[in-house]
């Protein structure tokens, strides 16, 4: 392989820059203050501090209300996961075989991926409205009363389908090229040698997908973490009760609404422990059983 040679040594660096400082500016810099005001009880209109050590920590691990939230963000990322990458899945198999309107099928497919997150929690209000949303109405006739931001259970279902909804769109552009990428050889190859086509998916194609099926996975939970704050913020309605949210928003509640800004400085901290620390073991123990080609 050539190696791309430059006429100034420091040529590389200045090329860097522009990346570093965004890196530095919007996520080392902040990542430094939340560690250093976690540490610290901190008055809300900026008027001096006190060291309270692991105090804050402290009180978050022992809170049962950060438990409750803890468990229900578990639930949260593992349906939301588990869902957007197994629909949009089975959606570019589809559409991997289809043969006339092909573009119109996947442009449909692909469009919600330009829908921003806030507009995406409006569009679930409105499908689960107890007065005018179809989704209410649906499941009315079965006798399931929905009420979004009254029951805890009701409002979880409104957050886990809009979110899904949301992310299918980005899992299903990159199945659809995982799929095409696979060598036609190959397929013909397999299609003689197993007539049964969900045997052959699963033994052939499937772990030919391994690779992109992981990279999906770790995206996907990042989005379940983080991404999905516009989205519980529109459907709560900026009004939480005992309306469930994720840890994240727990962050922006008990720092912007409680004027807590230690105890949600070591929240935030934790929160970045946990993603990294899961992240490790994914690529640990996941990532082994990934064959790339």
């Amino acid at each position: 392989m050539k190696k791309v040679q430059f006429q100034s040594p420091w040529l590389p660096y200045m090329l860097l820059m522009p990346q570093l400082a965004i890196v530095t500016i919007f996520f080392l810099w902040p990542a430094a203050e939340a560690v250093q005001s976690s540490f610290y009880l901190e008055d809300p209109f900026g008027f001096g501090s006190t060291f309270v050590g692991l105090d804050n920590f402290s009180d978050t691990l022992t809170s049962t209300d950060y438990g409750r939230v803890a468990r229900f963000t578990g639930v949260f990322t593992f349906f939301v996961t588990f869902l957007s990458l197994g629909i949009a899945l089975l959606l570019a198999v589809k559409a991997d075989k289809v043969l006339r309107g092909a573009s119109s099928y996947k442009t449909l497919l692909m469009w919600v991926y330009a829908v921003a997150p806030p507009v995406a929690g409006l569009i679930g209000v409105l499908l689960f409205d107890q007065h005018v949303g179809p989704i209410v109405d649906f499941f009315a006739l079965f006798g399931w009363r929905m009420q979004i931001g009254v029951d805890y259970f009701d409002t979880s279902f409104a957050m886990i389908v809009t979110a899904v909804w949301k992310q299918i769109p980005v899992n299903f552009i990159f199945f659809l090229s995982g799929l095409q990428g696979i060598s036609k050889s190959v397929q013909e190859a397999a299609s003689i040698d197993c007539r049964s086509g969900m045997r052959r998916f699963w033994t052939v194609t499937f772990p030919l997908l391994a690779p992109t099926g992981f990279f999906l996975l770790i995206i996907n939970i990042t989005y379940a973490f983080f991404d999905t704050f516009g989205i519980i913020d529109v459907i709560v309605k900026n009004e939480p009760g005992n309306n469930p949210v994720t840890l994240v928003y727990k962050v922006y509640l008990d720092g912007f609404r409680g004027n807590d800004l230690g105890g949600s400085s070591a929240q935030s901290v934790l929160l970045m422990a946990m993603v990294f620390v899961l992240t490790v073991i994914q690529f640990r123990l996941i990532e082994r059983r990934v064959h790339y080609t």
